[in-house]
């Protein structure tokens, strides 16, 4: 039996707009996801039987684990009888917008394919990982950027040849964000009549101004200090700023290394570091 390690990578949304509730209470988005290089780390070592440790004790060692979701799917849903011990490296800050979990569950979904010679394809491990999460597919479609639709199963290429030359600024805050609070925050606000709205390619001619988050609101209500950190990153030559998901993240978009890291000198407040596109 072999062993098997991974990067487990994170995601911000350049853009999320949340267009409306669908009939299987989920929600209908369009939103750019783009996978940066803050990354946890995945060890599958071959044992007697499933066991699951990390090196951070606030993530559940249960059912409600994306990973143990994702190993006992994928055993139920194959004939796989080999039996793993996963250790997680947790840099991913649980409750970030930036999707740790359904990254850790889509990153073991792609080892245990791997170890079983790839059982699946990958429409059958999407279909798999949207019973998980609704970001899950985005991870194992394994490209750097997509457009998101639906609740996360439809992607579709993106025009981004500014990739390569853009840094970003991620701001960690102390409090973290409940997803299904903010969704059910934002249900009152949405505007069934809207327009899909349409990002911009991010090519040299790109208007920042055209993306944006629905959940910026709804999260500042609450937690004001996002407005702060999003004017600070915007005074210090940030391209665009914004929310990542339902936060608590926020990042700002650089095209410059240096003002990077004068922006991170003057956030002493918060956990902060600058990634890249990956």
């Amino acid at each position: 039996m072999l062993s098997y390690q991974a990067k487990s990578f994170a995601k911000i949304n350049l853009g999320l707009k949340v267009l409306n509730q669908r009939a299987d209470k989920f929600h209908n988005i369009n939103s750019i996801f783009l996978r940066v290089s803050l990354c946890d780390s995945l060890k599958l070592i071959p044992s007697k039987q499933f066991h699951f440790q990390c090196n951070n004790r606030l993530v559940p060692n249960n059912e409600k684990n994306t990973i143990y979701k994702a190993y006992k799917l994928f055993k139920k849903k194959t004939s796989f009888n080999n039996e793993y011990t996963i250790i997680l490296d947790k840099q991913i800050p649980l409750g970030s917008g930036m999707g740790g979990g359904s990254s850790n569950a889509a990153y073991t979904l792609r080892a245990l394919n791997y170890l079983s010679n790839s059982t699946l394809n990958l429409r059958e491990m999407m279909d798999l990982g949207l019973e998980i999460g609704s970001d899950v597919p985005f991870f194992l479609n394994n490209k750097k950027i997509n457009l998101v639709m639906g609740r996360g199963e439809i992607l579709n290429d993106y025009n981004a040849p500014l990739l390569n030359s853009i840094f970003i600024v991620l701001v960690l805050p102390e409090f973290s964000v409940s997803t299904s609070w903010a969704y059910k925050k934002i249900k009152n606000t949405l505007d069934y009549n809207k327009d899909c709205p349409k990002f911009p390619a991010l090519d040299g001619d790109v208007d920042w101004k055209l993306f944006g988050n629905d959940f910026e609101k709804i999260v500042g209500s609450t937690y004001p200090e996002i407005f702060e950190i999003k004017e600070l990153l915007e005074k210090e030559g940030a391209l665009y700023s914004s929310l990542s998901g339902t936060g608590s993240t926020m990042f700002g978009v650089y095209n410059n290394f240096q003002l990077a890291k004068q922006a991170i000198g003057k956030l002493t407040n918060y956990n902060t570091l600058i990634v890249t596109p990956t």
